[in-house]
């Protein structure tokens, strides 16, 4: 076999040896099980920075506030994945994440990418209250003039208000995680209806977003955030339809009802 002594390939994330296995730079054995959580890895896998203890009490919380929401065709796919074919999880479970896009699970992203643009487009920045109304209110007159979306407005079920919203914004300050970011994201609300003209609530997914970028993970890690937690809401409907199945229901129904109308009808 013909080695190239030049040809690496580094990583910062893990390595082992015939004795040893390490993560992020620490013995596992030693260092890591039983000394570190979950969440607490997942942060500083996503961040690179080994979090604080503040930090780590809100992405715990919006893991919580982001494992399940019902019966969604995230759940719905998952389910029936693992109706159609029973000896794989795996395929299950990726079913229901690969559904994860703008429709669910995407806003969490979108809203922090919103912000960002509007946190970057400010002449300087906010400090006060004022502040960040002025940076939230030419925010959403951009995106009304491009006739786009503002992600984390509104959301289908919780129309009178997102109860996590609120929640999550309390766990931040407490944590001393209040950041530029959850301070935009109450700014568009306080100030959306102004262009829209109607007044629409803070949803949970825009909240997370916000949060999980004031505690440092890069927008562009968003969605995958949520995806971690989305796989534990998943792992439970897929106990669930295990012991009180679904799937086969909803495939019935919808082959029942099925109407054969030809090509474009």
């Amino acid at each position: 076999m013909t080695t190239t002594p030049d040809l690496v390939f580094p990583t910062s994330i893990g390595t082992s040896t015939p004795t040893s296995m390490s993560l992020l730079g620490h013995d596992m054995a030693t260092e890591m099980l039983g000394h570190v959580g979950f969440g607490e890895l997942c942060l500083w896998l996503a961040t690179g920075t080994r979090p604080d203890e503040g930090q780590v009490r809100v992405f715990e919380a919006v893991m919580v506030g982001l494992a399940d929401h019902g019966l969604t065709p995230i759940a719905i796919a998952s389910r029936m994945t693992y109706y159609s074919a029973p000896d794989s999880i795996q395929g299950a479970l990726a079913a229901g994440l690969l559904g994860g896009g703008s429709r669910y699970l995407g806003v969490t992203e979108d809203t922090g990418r919103f912000l960002r643009d509007a946190l970057d487009a400010a002449p300087s920045a906010p400090v006060t209250a004022a502040d960040f109304d002025a940076l939230a209110l030419a925010a959403v007159t951009r995106a009304r003039a491009a006739h786009a979306l503002v992600p984390g407005l509104g959301h289908p079920v919780h129309k009178a208000g997102d109860p996590r919203t609120p929640v999550i914004i309390q766990i931040a300050k407490d944590a001393g995680e209040y950041g530029p970011y959850l301070q935009a994201f109450e700014a568009i609300g306080r100030v959306h209806s102004q262009v829209l003209g109607r007044t629409l609530p803070l949803n949970g997914a825009g909240v997370c977003g916000a949060a999980l970028a004031d505690i440092g993970v890069p927008v562009e890690l968003l969605r995958g955030a949520v995806l971690i937690a989305r796989c534990a809401g998943l792992l439970g409907h897929l106990r669930e339809e295990m012991i009180r199945p679904l799937a086969e229901s909803i495939y019935m129904t919808v082959d029942r009802h099925a109407e054969y109308r030809g090509d474009d009808a």
